[in-house]
């Protein structure tokens, strides 16, 4: 377990080194950050509703079930056996 623990260590060593002596490295993190924030928490709010809201938990099971076990019209992989 020991040395485990000094893998992990030694690549996030490694990992902090490397961007540290980078000269657009904390900028690009925080770029990435930033990314990362309007891709999951704006994007999500305005753009992506959810599609099961104020359904219960059963209704949702039967709908995901539903979709599940009966094909979809534009289904396509069923055409040889019509």
């Amino acid at each position: 377990m020991g040395k485990r623990k000094g893998i992990f260590s030694f690549f996030a060593s490694l990992y902090g080194d490397g961007f540290r002596n980078m000269t657009w490295g904390k900028p690009l993190v925080w770029l990435i950050v930033l990314k990362f924030f309007i891709l999951f928490a704006i994007l999500r709010v305005f753009f992506f509703k959810p599609a099961m809201r104020g359904l219960s938990d059963k209704e949702k099971s039967e709908v995901v079930g539903s979709r599940l076990t009966q094909p979809h019209p534009s289904d396509t992989t069923n055409l040889l056996t019509q």
